[in-house]
């Protein structure tokens, strides 16, 4: 694959970007050797540093949650960057735009409407998170190593996506949007991507080149004009046009599957055997409606060499399978992702769940996909029975507001059928079928508190962990605040790590303990806080019997920040509702214990940070244990923590429940 094409010489002058010769220095000062001044090799070693810190493939750098995944850390310091640049300096330039808009609209229907200081800083912070999170989508998604896209057309679209506001589908072109503008980002279209991406290659690639019209020229049986035919010379005008009209044509590629198609089942599954030439499975992707990657020729040639290909294509009107609605990719020996055509995140769709289990039963790690396809058809039951105005059970609304575990799914982004069916939902009506209690039992207000209460609805407050409720949650059902039990004591560091790696999972994978974590077992402050407040030695400490403590798990946004707090200011504000920081010990224990303390087996990627004393792990850095699991398994790793560091809103805690003191 070509990993760095003139183009981008050519369109940006790259090598001669002050973040080029950076990368340079810096490279010069770790090796001792200069770095060539030829354009393409400075380019290349600025790549080569953009692919070793923000996407990362070996996991070699300093991790932090990203969303709900674990990135490198130093994908969440340019994220930062670029939201100081483009999103945030902007707030009241966009909540003014906003404000307008809304305004202009309100008139047309014969209200009027004016904001005050008050309304507009609000409209601000609402526009600053639409467009975080709609930048964040793109981050993930190009950072994501997984993604088969070489690291030159990572930096070139991200590059270009921060001026494109939204797709206008009547002229099949992007608005173009301005710092401070309030249009979201565009959307990203995965196959439009890939599209772009083997047009420019076949620009700078000869071998590329002459790969795609063979494969045009298989798809159509020879019959193609050769007028429409890709050349030489389209390539290039193509990789001369901007990103934005590149793009738009990739989407105008994209053909459309109909209601009516949706609805047939039938069909079969087609095997394409990793190293054998993608044409074939390229040619059944175009202009099929699907938003998938493979559609383009690079990316199903980079993802066959990867494994076996399957996709599973239901009938046309011919009575023919070719549409296609299922796709299992293979890494090696298992399953690397599976992904669906109901939207542009690449869900399932419910009538395929089925279909899609009783294929992924035939391989290795088929049944890790078992609870995805149960948590799809079961949302598409209760979608079903939304439509008929048919009450919910208990425990579906447990499942529906995800009281004991998240739905997952198989797209990118969460399943839209969740949110649709809960924005119908009266929640009011059915908190008391889900806290198994009168309405009169819940309290919305802590003044409604008392004796009888079972369930608690609102923002806490000191001495709330003390009334003994139930149920307590900030929100409901986001906000759930957990109490659990556990045990901890009597075992040494090196009991612990050992127990943690013997450990296995239901694919008998071994627990893991990475690199940061297991510095932190080692350094003797781990072992100095078990016993340091006591009278005993550490032999006495890892003889005596355990100790039963209790755990609060909370979001940092439960707390009721509303920006972003600092580790000392969380670990402050939790102080004040009797909780105080874990035991150095709790990490590692809950690692092993999780299914026992919380009644349920931990979430695919959740992660979950314990509130404590830093310790300091390789690199003298101070850090905490975080417990969680992700596509390679469960396991104990640590984040770096500063007194200083921040920590986003929808970052979890656990933290111990201060003993009450005696009379």
């Amino acid at each position: 694959m070509l990993e760095n094409p003139n183009f981008l010489k050519n369109k940006y002058n790259l090598h001669t970007a002050p973040e080029v010769d950076a990368a340079a220095k810096r490279a010069e000062k770790r090796t001792g050797e200069k770095v060539s001044q030829d354009p393409q090799a400075r380019i290349q070693n600025y790549l080569d540093r953009l692919e070793k810190l923000i996407i990362d493939p070996d996991k070699k750098q300093a991790r932090r949650n990203f969303g709900k995944e674990s990135r490198p850390r130093a994908l969440s310091l340019l994220r930062e960057m670029v939201m100081d640049e483009y999103v945030r300096p902007n707030k009241q330039k966009m909540a003014e735009g906003a404000a307008a808009v809304e305004e202009r609209a309100a008139r047309t229907l014969g209200m009027e409407l004016q904001y005050g200081e008050e309304e507009l800083a609000q409209r601000g912070e609402i526009a600053v998170i639409d467009l975080e999170k709609s930048l964040d989508n793109w981050i993930a998604y190009l950072s994501d190593a997984n993604e088969p896209y070489p690291t030159w057309f990572r930096y070139y679209a991200f590059r270009n996506i921060l001026n494109l506001g939204d797709f206008d589908k009547d002229k099949k072109e992007f608005v173009e949007r301005s710092k401070g503008s309030t249009r979201l980002f565009p959307e990203i279209d995965r196959g439009a991507l890939a599209y772009v991406q083997e047009r420019i290659q076949a620009a700078n690639d000869p071998k590329m080149l002459e790969k795609l019209i063979h494969a045009q020229r298989t798809a159509a049986n020879n019959d193609i004009p050769a007028n429409e035919l890709l050349t030489a010379e389209k390539a290039k005008k193509f990789s001369k046009l901007s990103f934005a009209k590149q793009y738009a044509e990739g989407i105008s590629q994209a053909g459309e599957i109909t209601p009516e198609m949706r609805k047939i089942t039938d069909g079969k599954w087609v095997k394409y055997q990793k190293g054998t030439d993608p044409t074939a499975l390229w040619a059944s992707l175009q202009n099929k409606g699907t938003a998938w990657c493979t559609k383009g020729f690079a990316t199903a040639e980079t993802q066959m060499q990867g494994g076996d290909f399957y996709v599973y294509y239901t009938l046309d009107k011919h009575g023919k399978s070719t549409i296609p609605r299922i796709a299992i990719r293979m890494q090696g020996e298992n399953i690397g992702e599976v992904r669906g055509v109901a939207d542009g995140d690449q869900n399932l769709e419910g009538n395929m769940a089925e279909i899609a289990q009783t294929k992924l039963n035939e391989f290795p790690n088929g049944a890790a996909y078992e609870k995805k396809s149960q948590d799809m058809k079961g949302i598409t039951k209760l979608a079903k029975k939304q439509e008929k105005d048919e009450a919910f059970t208990k425990d579906e609304l447990v499942f529906l507001y995800e009281i004991n575990s998240q739905i997952e799914g198989f797209g990118y982004q969460r399943d839209p059928r969740i949110k649709e069916i809960r924005d119908q939902r009266k929640q009011k009506e059915d908190a008391p079928i889900v806290f198994e209690c009168n309405p009169a039992e819940i309290a919305w207000k802590k003044e409604e508190i008392n004796e009888k209460t079972k369930a608690y609805v609102g923002p806490l407050f000191e001495g709330i962990f003390q009334k003994n409720i139930e149920n307590i949650y900030t929100r409901f059902p986001e906000g759930r605040v957990e109490e659990a039990e556990m045990e901890i004591g009597g075992k040494s560091a090196e009991d612990l790590a050992r127990d943690i790696k013997q450990k296995k999972d239901d694919q008998g994978r071994n627990y893991q303990i990475y690199s940061n974590a297991e510095s932190m077992l080692k350094n003797p402050d781990f072992e100095k806080q078990l016993y340091e407040n006591t009278d005993v030695s550490r032999e006495q400490w890892i003889l005596k019997n355990s100790e039963q403590i209790k755990l609060v798990r909370l979001k940092v946004g439960d707390l009721g920040f509303t920006k972003n707090p600092t580790t000392d200011e969380l670990y402050a504000k939790t102080g004040e509702l009797g909780l105080e920081l874990c035991p150095a010990e709790v990490g590692p224990n809950l690692r092993l214990k999780y299914a026992e303390v919380f009644k349920r087996e931990q979430s695919m990627n959740e992660y979950l940070y314990i509130a404590m004393k830093q310790i300091t792990g390789s690199g003298g850095s101070p850090r905490v244990f975080d417990v969680g699991r992700d596509g390679d398994g469960f396991w104990l790793r640590s984040r770096w923590t500063s007194p200083t560091d921040e920590w986003s809103l929808d970052d979890e805690f656990v933290f111990r429940l201060r003993k009450p003191l005696k009379p």
